[in-house]
């Protein structure tokens, strides 16, 4: 309930925190006002923050001296910017009529109340499914969320895929010209659980590296038990003193099963660091968005572009290289975001023909031998990054 008389005292770090966390998740142009608004709840166990969109919600808990409790509203983001500016001392707010006064130190800060009565009201979190290691669930979740779409009118493209069958989760993600899939395990509290789930690839990218602050060794997942089980539309993340919710994407994930390689004609093993760096160098005489060639050969790889008014460039690297010599293009920006998830010194390629897909893994413990007919099988792998070649002129 709004009350017109509340006031507290709490730390100036904590509140820092906590207000920047909820801030960051409101929206800057919202579709309605009140939806920019941060609540403040104060009671007997201290502060609960918290903001909505419709799409996310996010609540966190810090401790405070409540002198009086109640529930008050104040515009999120410009709170953000003001307690990020204090000095480090304790923070005083105090409401009175319509406005929340802001204390600490020397600073005094006056903020318009925003009325909570078309405030909507805030999802509950769905019962717990699961935990997993935060920083292994921020690693996965990064390695796949590059590769989705960010085109509203394809809704399908633009969420990552969360497959959870006991305790193995499939991620995966794809714009069309690149897919990125990431198998982990985790704790499941039922092991007989069997959903796909699609999430926002933004909302979760955020989450993900938002929840692991490198305090938590665990989050837990929430998307509900039994056979409610991703009914309520909602993906839900907590840990310690934070929760948030993100509203699920209606729509179906492609099936991406044809699309990954299960042989290759050629191997290669470069290293990712001098690879990257070259790209860079030979991309700056390629136009916008032109694709970079690389001429795969025994021992070598040799990197091009341009060939037009802006001049042309090439760099040649060292490179394992078994299996016919091959030429392929990519679009530079595509292959560099692969080679940037690759949790390995060396990117492992495997190619079938220019025009066909190449995949990337991390550099397996034991590189894969040909067959008598000179075909490659994918080796195990629980991270792939698929990308389409950009059609050589001729």
């Amino acid at each position: 309930m709004e009350s017109q008389n509340v006031s507290f005292r709490v730390a100036r770090e904590d509140l820092v925190t906590a207000v920047a966390w909820v801030a960051r998740n409101l929206p800057t142009k919202p579709t309605q006002p009140v939806l920019r608004a941060m609540l403040i709840t104060a009671d007997d166990e201290g502060l609960e923050l918290a903001g909505y969109d419709y799409d996310v919600s996010t609540r966190v808990r810090l401790s405070a001296e409540v002198s009086q409790p109640g529930r008050i509203a104040v515009a999120g983001k410009l709170l953000s910017e003001i307690t990020g500016s204090l000095p480090n001392k304790p923070v005083d707010f105090r409401i009175d009529g319509s406005k929340a006064f802001v204390t600490c130190g020397s600073s005094r800060f006056e903020l318009p109340l925003i009325p909570l009565d078309d405030y909507p009201m805030l999802p509950k979190l769905p019962a717990g499914t699961g935990s997993i290691n935060a920083k292994l669930f921020t690693e996965a979740v990064s390695q796949v969320a590059s590769a989705a779409g960010k085109d509203d009118s394809l809704p399908m493209l633009t969420g990552v895929s969360m497959e959870i069958v006991g305790n193995q989760i499939n991620l995966a993600a794809t714009d069309r010209f690149r897919l990125a899939l990431r198998t982990f395990e985790w704790e499941a509290n039922d092991p007989e659980l069997n959903v796909k789930l699609l999430i926002p690839a933004r909302t979760l990218l955020d989450n993900a590296r938002s929840l692991d602050s490198g305090l938590n060794d665990s989050i837990d997942i929430a998307v509900g038990t039994g056979d409610q089980v991703g009914r309520e539309g909602l993906f839900g993340v907590h840990t310690d003193n934070r929760e948030t919710t993100t509203r699920l994407l209606d729509a179906d994930f492609p099936n991406i099963a044809p699309l990954l390689p299960k042989e290759h004609t050629a191997i290669a093993s470069v290293e990712i660091a001098p690879l990257v760096d070259a790209i860079r160098r030979v991309s700056l005489v390629a136009e916008r968005n032109a694709q970079i060639v690389l001429h795969f050969s025994e021992g070598q790889v040799i990197l091009t572009a341009g060939a037009t008014e802006a001049g042309h460039a090439e760099e040649t690297l060292p490179c394992a290289f078994t299996g016919k010599e091959l030429t392929i293009a990519f679009n530079p920006g595509y292959l560099k975001d692969g080679l940037s998830v690759v949790p390995t010194s060396r990117a492992v390629f495997g190619f079938t023909e220019p025009s066909r897909p190449a995949i990337m893994i991390p550099e397996p413990e034991e590189m894969p031998s040909a067959n008598e007919n000179g075909i490659f099988q994918t080796p195990d792998t629980y991270f792939t990054y698929l990308l389409m070649p950009v059609r050589l002129p001729g």
